[in-house]
């Protein structure tokens, strides 16, 4: 029995996925390749890797990510997705995504770009960070190998977006920064035919390489795990310090974005945490960048812990309000009234949400009808 968009885009919300988990294993009947490409990814889809220096003895030292890979002759780097052949690095997933969607802007989440449009949705195999607790980890965490791929360069996505009727792109479900040149030639190609694009990424990303993507892209949702460093070393391989320095230069570049910080209990529920967290983000980043706090479910290899109280996410929502955030949300938690818009100013609705779709939008041209104040955000 075939299932429509707007079923399976409820089903997957009722299971409380802030993006397409396992689901993305396979592209949208109708919506994307016909059929994946059944030929090994290391040898169809090579592209030599922006963002490398030679090292002695034909290794290679990674220059896109704080990793800092230094990758023997043979081997791959920590994504799993970039490999040193002959002493020269290459992307082995350019053109060669495993998730091909058209799904809502809402779903990523973006709530103050483009509400209510759809974007065309792509990842590749592969994440810089090891979450253990990873929503889509059946793709970020595999190699290129070890998912079902479709050929598709980025003529096609761009083809395949204006087929779709979609206003943007959108580079998510695993972690873009990894497909870094598929990412950057689709939404290259895209912006000449009139396509918006949007990441969607943990933001372990160099400034040299971001500023590069900030001028090509036009919205950017960082997803900051936590605001220890102690949580993004255990729980994630990782470091935060990059990621707020990532923050930082998406806002130095005037690129739309959002931030998502998803509470995991007893792990970076904390009052001192959360308060840290949004005292840090208006000082460096401002007080209008939408900040969403969104449910956990126990997945991957993080499954002895509850899904997060709604009380905690409004506990978080309440300490970012007091701190001086005006727009806050809360998700993945199906209906609720923080999943809406109010105006900064006057307090009264401005954009009417369930789950994933939008009831009422009153903005006009960017501001509020009731009060006249800007509303920040792209709004058409």
């Amino acid at each position: 029995m075939g299932v429509t968009r707007r079923q399976m885009l409820r089903g997957l919300m009722g299971l409380g996925l802030c993006a397409l988990g396992s689901g993305a294993l396979a592209a949208v009947k109708g919506m994307g390749p016909p059929e994946p490409n059944s030929r090994p990814a290391q040898e169809a889809h090579l592209r030599e890797a922006l963002y490398y220096i030679s090292m002695p003895h034909r290794s290679v030292r990674c220059q896109l990510c704080p990793h800092r890979c230094v990758i023997a002759e043979g081997q791959r780097g920590n994504c799993g997705v970039r490999e040193n052949r002959g002493g020269r690095l290459y992307s082995l997933v350019y053109g060669n995504p495993c998730a091909v969607h058209n799904a809502p802007i809402e779903i990523k989440p973006f709530y103050h770009f483009l509400p209510g449009s759809r974007a065309y949705s792509i990842a590749t195999a592969g994440c810089n960070l090891h979450c253990l607790y990873c929503q889509n980890w059946t793709i970020s965490q595999r190699t290129p190998e070890e998912t079902e791929n479709y050929d598709l360069p980025p003529e096609a996505v761009v083809e395949g977006a204006l087929r779709e009727s979609t206003s943007s792109l959108s580079f998510t479900y695993s972690e873009p920064t990894v497909f870094y040149e598929y990412m950057l030639d689709s939404a290259r190609l895209g912006r000449a035919e009139g396509l918006r694009s949007t990441v969607v990424s943990n933001g372990y990303i160099n400034p040299e390489p971001l500023r590069e993507l900030c001028r090509t892209v036009d919205a950017i949702k960082v997803d900051l795990k936590a605001f220890t460093r102690g949580f993004y070393e255990r729980m994630c391989s990782g470091e935060l310090e990059p990621v707020l320095q990532t923050l930082r230069v998406i806002r130095e570049e005037g690129v739309h974005l959002e931030i998502v910080n998803l509470v995991v209990p007893t792990l970076n529920d904390g009052e001192r945490e959360h308060r840290e967290m949004a005292r840090w983000i208006v000082k460096n980043l401002g007080p209008d960048v939408p900040l969403h706090f969104n449910r956990f479910y126990p997945q991957y290899q993080l499954t002895s812990l509850p899904p997060t109280p709604l009380e905690a996410l409004e506990r978080a929502r309440a300490i970012a309000i007091d701190e001086g955030i005006h727009y806050v949300y809360i998700g993945n938690v199906g209906q609720h009234p923080a999943e809406n818009t109010y105006c900064a100013h006057c307090g009264r609705l401005l954009i009417h949400r369930r789950g994933v779709e939008v009831l009422a939008n009153y903005i006009s041209e960017g501001k509020c009808p009731f009060c006249g104040a800007p509303i920040p955000g792209v709004w058409e």
